[in-house]
């Protein structure tokens, strides 16, 4: 089924609209999220969580249109952050509780999703919108 592209602005609020439903999950506020839609469409959240190794930086959930979801931590502003684990599963879209037990389980040191996974199933932008649009509940 051909899915036709939608403009940056319903893929951000599509996305906008998951990722909150995944920081409710996760138990962080809204304002620890952000969503950019570029080359690469990209989420961000800041977990209050600290990392064993690394007690001084801060943990966050990250995810992209390629990859799907990935807890790293911060390192300094010039430098890639330090991922800790992917998640696996094959989804872009997994369901934000099956996110958070990721966080959860990796926290407890219970993930073994930490290799670097390949992209997962090519997708276009208008399939990634359908798999997002039953997270946006009303316009705005």
């Amino acid at each position: 089924m051909e899915h036709p592209e939608p403009d940056a602005r319903n893929l951000e609020r599509s996305l906008g609209e998951y990722v909150r439903a995944v920081a409710a999950a996760v138990g962080v506020p809204d304002e620890s999220t952000t969503v950019e839609i570029s080359d690469t469409a990209t989420a961000y959240l800041g977990l209050p969580q600290r990392w064993i190794d690394r007690p001084d930086h801060d943990v966050m959930l990250v995810w992209n249109e390629r990859r799907g979801w990935s807890l790293a931590v911060e390192t300094d502003p010039a430098e890639d952050p330090v991922v800790i684990a992917h998640h696996d599963g094959g989804d872009l879209v997994p369901d934000p509780r099956a996110v958070a037990q990721f966080v959860t389980d990796t926290a407890a040191g219970r993930h073994t999703g930490r290799k670097r996974p390949g992209p997962v199933a090519a997708t276009t932008r208008g399939a990634l919108a359908e798999r997002l649009s039953p997270y946006v509940h009303h316009p705005r």
